[in-house]
């Protein structure tokens, strides 16, 4: 089945609201505001980047430069230049229309050339992400000299997101999807499959964003909190008692100015990788 623009569109709009619905300890959602930000601009900042997230007429890279500069129009800040660098991808295999998305998203990667790397440098620029610094080797700032693929996998060790890029989004199929099947097999519901895929990214890797703000030691520390906090949200039932240890970690992070935003980007392209998936299947079924 081949999806169409407004499928995709729609799905990424969804991953979106969903993600922002979840109590993500540290991170901006409904629940609190934080980081001079508040959920209304990341609703904002996902209605106005759908059109160019899923515009069949653009490459990858004007995409997400196409995105990046609504959202700057829109909201006036950076609230999802790491969504869109993963969304977009996804996005564009989908629109391949084959059963096996993750072989279709190889593809979209390893077509990725000089002209996606000028024009995601361009908006990784325009963007302004915090604690973005300057590299020694195919920084934003200059003429880029290698295709996108090759910048990211000289970014890959200290990036997540860059990580994604050259193992071929491996920690969203093998983790985060996986994560967010577990949760719906135990007949969580709501926003709690959201919670435990955002909870899993923190709790097993140093946050990227919290490195480059942070540095390692602190985004360590954030890691081996959240594992402690995802073992006791696992052994509690009642949805309150889960929402109070969520908080009061989630005011804990944020009064040190904390902010896992790569965890929070790679939780919505696993959502949004699921909402494909989906509608890629059930379009064959219901052939």
């Amino acid at each position: 089945m081949t999806l169409t623009r407004e499928q995709i569109r729609r799905a990424y709009i969804d991953a979106c609201y969903q993600e922002i619905e979840a109590l993500k300890p540290g991170n901006v959602h409904i629940f609190a505001d934080g980081h001079r930000m508040n959920a209304q601009q990341f609703f904002d900042s996902a209605q106005v980047s759908s059109g160019p997230v899923s515009d069949p007429a653009l490459s990858v890279g004007q995409r997400i430069l196409a995105a990046v500069a609504a959202t700057r129009s829109r909201v006036k800040t950076n609230t999802n230049l790491g969504i869109l660098l993963l969304c977009v991808p996804l996005a564009q295999a989908a629109a391949e229309g084959t059963s096996d998305m993750q072989s279709d998203l190889a593809k979209t990667l390893e077509m990725l050339d000089m002209g996606d790397t000028r024009d995601v440098f361009t908006a990784i620029t325009l963007a302004q992400p915090g604690g973005l610094g300057t590299t020694s080797e195919h920084d934003v700032a200059n003429e880029p000299e290698v295709s996108l693929l090759e910048a990211m996998r000289a970014a890959s060790d200290r990036d997540m997101i860059a990580r994604q890029y050259v193992t071929n989004f491996s920690d969203i199929f093998a983790g985060g999807l996986s994560i967010y099947g577990s949760a719906i097999k135990r007949n969580e519901h709501a926003m709690w499959p959201s919670v435990f895929v955002y909870l899993y990214f923190l709790s097993n890797f140093p946050d990227s964003h919290i490195v480059r703000k942070h540095g390692a030691v602190t985004a360590e520390e954030t890691r081996q909190a959240a594992e402690k906090i995802l073992a006791r949200i696992i052994g509690i039932q009642d949805g309150r008692e889960r929402e109070k240890l969520l908080l009061a970690f989630d005011a804990q992070l944020k009064a040190k100015g904390i902010n896992p935003g790569t965890s929070a980007d790679l939780t919505v392209a696993s959502l949004f990788a699921s909402k494909l998936i989906w509608l890629l299947h059930n379009g064959e079924v219901n052939a």
